[in-house]
């Protein structure tokens, strides 16, 4: 007897509620019923008040299209697929291609792996608009997921080339790239003049360092594993490195190195390194990190940047502290690069003060207690040849303090080519 007192309480409570509603629903427009509901959704996460009150507001107003589209979409957040579905179609009949339920209904196949369906309604909506930034990112998107790599290659190519600012896009094209080649080989030469100021030994003796690396790409991240072969001060020797960039969690990614060599007087014996990357809101980045190399004693470099994207431009300012015996010493870099079209298309612009210790030719900088001085300007061109191909061109002009008190200028070159398979 009790359970049917409460059932019939509760189903009494449940119709005052909904006539109250409708009551309450009549004393506002369906503009006004459609704030309420965005608000009941986003700001209160009440998905069943916020799908009542869009109800309501199509009773009045039954092809408001964006009202329905939210409607949609809150199903398809609650997963309540087939309702969502009729949400999105309802309107695609009405108005063919319509842009915002394209995306909508498009968003709801990809996501329950429908990828065929999904790409029909892309298409649709890309047939009326055929520039939609939205649109087309998605579509991009979802043959990489089929993995017809080299149709999303090429739309998100195309994006990138008419949106140069899109983040995203640029993000997808560097998925798509690793996503169909997880292979690439790498062969570099770095090239150091000295001019006249230098001593006979240098300036007669120009540095050489080739390079050859394998990387990989994986589920963590990639992989990569390079050999060094180095001619400095008349001496030749090998390096061995080995390099990781991990992903550790969500916008935080890491930078590993380690490298062995048997002759100090090229290469330093032993060299380790460690970056933390921190993606942070409008498109900031920061890093933090050290470095340790040992040639005949150790020396503990720490390094600490901060990196922004702005439309075609990227820029980065990094310093490095050196702590000594009696003070700690600073290098600065700033750097631009000027993007033409996907990651691997870019001008690249340097100037700074001190020398880094992940550049190979100044490594030497930090062999005595005393720390030398420079600044330098560089310039350089990374160009992709066909999507696998590609080659970097580079050169840096630096005045460097190669002892105390006396200093010479440095010409350094490189040129690169990346065959990824």
């Amino acid at each position: 007897m009790t359970r049917i007192i409460t059932i019939t309480i509760t189903l009494f409570v449940l119709v005052l509620q909904g006539a109250s509603l409708k009551v309450y629903a009549q004393d506002y427009t369906s503009d006004e019923l459609f704030q309420m509901a965005r608000k009941a959704a986003f700001d209160d996460d009440d998905y069943p008040k916020a799908i009542s009150l869009s109800k309501q507001a199509l009773e009045m107003s039954p092809d408001y299209s964006d009202i329905r589209i939210f409607l949609g979409r809150i199903y398809t957040w609650t997963d309540r697929v087939e309702e969502a579905r009729e949400a999105f179609q309802y309107v695609l009949e009405r108005y063919p291609g319509h842009e915002d339920a394209s995306m909508a209904i498009t968003d709801l196949e990809y996501w329950n792996d429908n990828n065929q369906k999904a790409l029909e309604y892309c298409n649709e909506g890309l047939a009326e608009h055929p520039e939609s930034e939205e649109l087309l990112l998605k579509k991009a998107k979802i043959l990489n997921n089929m993995k017809r790599f080299d149709e999303a290659y090429r739309v998100a190519e195309g994006l990138t080339e008419r949106h140069p600012d899109n983040q995203d896009a640029r993000s997808l094209l560097r998925t798509i790239r690793y996503d169909s080649a997880v292979n690439k080989i790498s062969v570099s030469h770095d090239f150091s003049w000295f001019n006249q100021e230098y001593p006979n030994h240098l300036h007669e003796s120009p540095w050489h360092i080739v390079g050859v690396d394998y990387s990989r790409y994986t589920k963590i991240g990639s992989v990569i594993g390079r050999v060094n072969w180095g001619d400095r001060f008349g001496n030749s020797a090998f390096q061995y490195e080995m390099d990781a960039y991990p992903y550790l969690a969500k916008g935080v990614n890491a930078y590993m190195n380690v490298g062995f060599s048997d002759r100090s007087a090229v290469f330093p014996r032993f060299r380790a390194g460690l970056s933390l990357y921190f993606s942070l809101p409008k498109s900031f980045e920061a890093e933090a990190g050290a470095r340790f190399l040992h040639f005949s004693g150790n020396t503990w470099i720490y390094v600490a940047s901060a990196s922004k994207y702005y439309k075609s431009f990227w820029f980065n300012l990094k310093t490095y502290l050196v702590p000594g015996s009696q003070d700690i010493s600073h290098s600065y870099t700033m750097t631009t690069r000027y993007y033409l079209g996907g990651a691997d298309d870019y001008w690249k612009f340097s100037f700074g003060y001190g020398l880094s210790p992940d550049e190979a030719f100044s490594e030497q900088n930090y062999l005595s207690d005393y720390r030398l001085k420079s600044a330098h300007v560089g310039l350089g061109l990374r160009k992709s040849i066909k999507r696998f191909n590609v080659i970097g061109l580079s050169a840096s002009f630096i005045r460097q303090e190669y002892e105390k008190d006396q200093k010479g200028n440095q010409l350094n070159t490189s040129v690169t080519y990346i065959r990824k398979f």
